[in-house]
C-alpha cells in the first residue's frame, strides 16, 4: 500500500520524502498516563475485592475491568488536557 501511495505521489510530481509522519511529542505522556491509570485501577480494585465480603456468588473480575477502564480513560483525558494546554491554548506570536 505504501509503495502504491509513493508511486501515485511521484506520478503527480510530488516528493514522497517531504511527507513523512509528523512527530508525536506527547505519545510517551499518553502511554504513561494510560498505564498509570490502569495500574491505579488494578490497585484500587484489589483493595475493594479484599475489603468487601464476598457474600454474593458474583465474579469480582467485573470490578477489575471496570476500574481499569475508568482510570485508564481518566489518564487519557488528563493527557489530552495537558497536550491541549501546551499546544492549542498557547497565544500565537502573530498577535
Amino acid at each position: 500500500m505504501h509503495k502504491r501511495e509513493k508511486m501515485a505521489m511521484i506520478e503527480r510530481g510530488m516528493d514522497p520524502r517531504a511527507y513523512k509522519a509528523a512527530p508525536q511529542p506527547y505519545q510517551n505522556l499518553k502511554w504513561g498516563l494510560l498505564m498509570v491509570g490502569a495500574g491505579l485501577g488494578l490497585f484500587i480494585a484489589y483493595f475493594i475485592d479484599i475489603a468487601l465480603p464476598n457474600n454474593f456468588d458474583s465474579d469480582p473480575a467485573a470490578i477489575y475491568f471496570a476500574l481499569i477502564a475508568i482510570f485508564g480513560g481518566s489518564g487519557l483525558i488528563i493527557s489530552y488536557r495537558i497536550e491541549k494546554k501546551e499546544v492549542l491554548d498557547k497565544p500565537s506570536l502573530q498577535e
